[in-house]
């Protein structure tokens, strides 16, 4: 009976001690579950922004980057070629390969369209490309000058090298110079030219671009 009173304290000192380390343990855990479950969502909105990067550069050339380039290589209007470029990017998006280059020709009733130009896609390919054409309509006067052409839809550089057919005068004029469309499929090219006796008119035609240079437009 006299070692009872010494025994109690000392149980309940165990039983402060054991609930005090209890009560550590657990904020502990709840403090690690709370930073391990923030560290991944970090990670992973960091990750889709990384992964979605590349695809929006990789989609084409952006409107302000085509119009400056049309603008600087055409050297034309710059409000008119805005308006068309807006045109063709209202209609078709944003084109993933540009051709700039110079052609000449004439028609009167049967005309001929030569160029020659630098091909550049999107991904960084690049090279010389060239095309020829008849131009079947009531297109009087000639034109040579130069030409920015705007591609879209196209899967591989080499299949540039193909016919293009469609409406060969200028399907839409504003302020003297033109751009209209041919297609081949999916795959679109929509040249804007400006230059000395610009075509006027509905001239039914075609495009025909090849690797080498060419004076046959059939």
């Amino acid at each position: 009976m006299k070692g009872f009173p010494t025994f109690r304290p000392m149980y309940f000192r165990h039983r402060g001690l054991l609930a005090a380390m209890l009560a550590l343990g657990l904020g502990l855990g709840l403090t690690g579950c709370a930073t391990t479950g923030n560290a991944p969502s970090t990670g992973n909105a960091s990750s889709q922004e990384a992964a979605s990067a590349p695809a929006e550069e990789s989609d084409g050339y952006d409107r302000y980057q085509t119009t400056q380039e049309a603008v600087d290589f055409l050297g034309g209007s710059a409000e008119a070629i805005a308006h068309l470029v807006d045109r063709a990017f209202a209609d078709y998006g944003r084109p993933n390969a540009i051709i700039k280059g110079e052609e000449g020709g004439g028609a009167v009733v049967v005309g001929l369209r030569y160029g020659k130009g630098e091909f550049m896609a999107k991904t960084g390919e690049q090279q010389t490309v060239y095309w020829q054409g008849p131009s079947i309509g009531w297109d009087f006067g000639g034109d040579a000058g130069r030409v920015f052409i705007l591609v879209y839809n196209l899967p591989r550089p080499d299949l540039i090298f193909q016919r293009f057919a469609g409406v060969s005068g200028s399907a839409f004029f504003v302020g003297g110079v033109g751009m209209h469309y041919l297609r081949s499929q999916s795959i679109v090219v929509a040249p804007i030219r400006v230059g000395v006796g610009l075509r006027l008119g509905a001239g039914v035609g075609y495009m025909q671009f090849t690797q080498e240079k060419s004076y046959n437009p059939f």
